[in-house]
């Protein structure tokens, strides 16, 4: 029998999960959310460009709670504060679904047993799992970084890196409120606001998350974000940013463990990959030192030259949360993430 899917959400990254549903052989819709009133009653087929399916897109979350389904693929866009979507997911998982999430939840004992307690109930309560699954978080740090750090006899730092061409994303709202492009640094301080915030709150999932795997526990994290400003005025997919606005984000974190060891992670988001002086290759790079040093670069495209450029990304993190399905049906109710393969550990004691 086929897995029972409901997709949450049809953004950019829904509608690339909502197509993988539909196509794949061992998956059936069974239902579909979305935030926008224009899509509401419209066949999931047609939002997909796919033939129809008889699923109706809704945006009413009571007809998604009745459905009998194994899993929501969970694609929002991140939303500020960061927590906004736990009251949300909490009554999915009390309902008996298994939640896999794009946008978050990829280590919730990050942030302390206060916030993950309402979310774990939820799980006891509906006999449910909640899993956070994706690209950047989800993969590059928590799974391929702290692999590679088996290599290590002895390990100092792990230092991971991102760099996302901006310019060919088709969402204003995501590109200029989400990611801050064309803000006014004299009016807004976008490193330092809520932006800010929400963005630390992510990925400080990841730190805390490699500090477990390493046998260790995250004691600070320490910002270091830099804005790059438009030369003049850029034309995006989006829009137009204006001369002396915002047009790249590095976004950086330090994160210390107890044990002394380190870890930083760092995405630069730009609207154009020319105005930091240097060839951006790779879109992720992974450093770790100690002994041996290990360096990793490696990039990921769509096998169509023509197609977006985005597209790849949206590809591998949906084909990631799809891979999990069957992994965290079975797993037993609770916080469920992949355990790295043989990464570094000080000591051999389990």
């Amino acid at each position: 029998m086929p897995w029972r899917v409901i997709q949450w959400a049809s953004g950019s990254m829904g509608r690339t999960a909502l197509r993988r549903i539909i196509d794949h052989p061992d998956l059936q819709l069974v239902g579909l959310h979305v935030y926008d009133p224009a899509k509401v009653g419209r066949d999931a087929g047609e939002i997909a460009r796919r033939a129809p399916t008889g699923v109706r897109a809704t945006d009413d979350i009571e007809s998604i709670l009745a459905l009998d389904a194994d899993v929501v693929i969970h694609t929002p866009r991140l939303s500020l504060p960061y927590e906004r979507q736990n009251t949300d997911v909490a009554r999915l998982l009390a309902s008996g679904k298994n939640v896999i999430s794009t946008a978050g939840f990829h280590y919730p004992q990050a942030h302390g047993e206060d916030w993950c307690a309402p979310l774990r109930a939820a799980c006891m309560q509906g006999g449910s799992t909640l899993a956070g699954l994706g690209l950047n978080p989800g993969f590059i740090g928590e799974r391929l970084a702290l692999t590679m750090s088996g290599l290590c006899a002895q390990l100092e730092s792990i230092t991971t890196s991102e760099v996302v061409d901006a310019s060919y994303m088709p969402s204003p709202a995501f590109v200029f409120d989400t990611m801050g492009f064309g803000a006014d640094p004299a009016r807004t301080d976008v490193t330092g606001g809520p932006l800010a915030g929400l963005y630390t709150a992510l990925y400080r999932e990841t730190l805390a998350f490699v500090a477990a795997a390493l046998g260790t526990r995250l004691e600070t994290v320490t910002p270091e974000h830099r804005l790059t400003l438009a030369p003049e005025d850029l034309r995006i997919a989006a829009g137009t940013i204006r001369r002396g606005r915002v047009a790249a984000t590095r976004w950086c974190w330090h994160g210390r463990f107890a044990d002394g060891r380190r870890m930083t992670h760092a995405i630069l988001w730009t609207a154009d990959p020319k105005l930091h002086g240097e060839a951006q290759e790779a879109h992720w790079k992974i450093d770790i030192r100690g002994r041996p040093n290990v360096h990793v670069s490696f990039s990921i495209d769509d096998p169509d030259p023509s197609a977006p450029v985005s597209r790849a990304a949206a590809d591998a993190t949906v084909a990631v949360a799809l891979r999990a399905i069957a992994d965290v049906c079975r797993a037993p109710p609770g916080f469920f993430a992949y355990w790295p393969s043989a990464a570094f550990r000080a000591g051999l004691a389990p």
